[in-house]
């Protein structure tokens, strides 16, 4: 499940490709050649980190059952056994629905509080609910619901650090360069 593509989403590598590449904005199509194309698509690259890290948080979210009727069932179980409302389908919803306009920042943060909310014995409860869900669909059916709960609630939290973390970046040459500068005194 992919992010919607947002044009303002590219702001940030437009002052990059003007830098690095020496490319302006009005610079016509029929002047790049296949080596300015490639440094386009490295540029591009280590920008979308975000962007894969959201993509990333709904696929695991999409993983478990739906928030509908049938589903309702896992997710009653889960707001028990974590302790934590803030995983629920009507809590995450307009957060949900913001990742997949593009913005996961506010879902990764609440993920994060509800991960962080959760006692050890709750998170290992936690756990055995979605293992339990993943296994009933056929995903991964061999292995332990405790081990694949886990597992899936490890990456999640990680996901959404990674979605926290690439939101924060600057894109400020000047913080840049005092990072080069700090790396290169040593």
């Amino acid at each position: 499940m992919l992010p919607e593509f947002r044009p303002d989403a590219s702001d940030p590598l437009s002052p990059h490709l003007a830098q690095r590449l020496g490319l302006s904005p009005q610079l016509e199509a029929d002047r790049l050649d296949v080596e300015r194309i490639a440094d386009i698509a490295v540029l591009a690259s280590a920008h979308s980190d975000g962007y894969a890290a959201t993509a990333h948080l709904l696929g695991l979210l999409a993983a478990l059952p739906a928030p509908t009727e049938a589903g309702e069932q896992f997710w009653s179980s889960l707001w028990r056994s974590s302790g934590t409302a803030y995983l629920l389908p009507a809590t995450i919803k307009d957060p949900v629905l913001r990742s997949l306009a593009g913005e996961g920042a506010a879902l990764a943060g609440q993920i994060l509080s509800a991960v962080d909310e959760m006692t050890p014995p709750q998170r290992i409860a936690a756990s055995e609910v979605v293992g339990q869900a993943l296994t009933e669909s056929d995903h991964l059916p061999d292995l332990k619901t405790r081990v694949l709960g886990e597992l899936w609630l490890r990456d999640l939290e990680l996901t959404a650090w990674r979605v926290l973390h690439a939101d924060r970046k600057s894109a400020d040459p000047g913080r840049r360069q005092a990072f080069l500068d700090a790396w290169t005194s040593i």
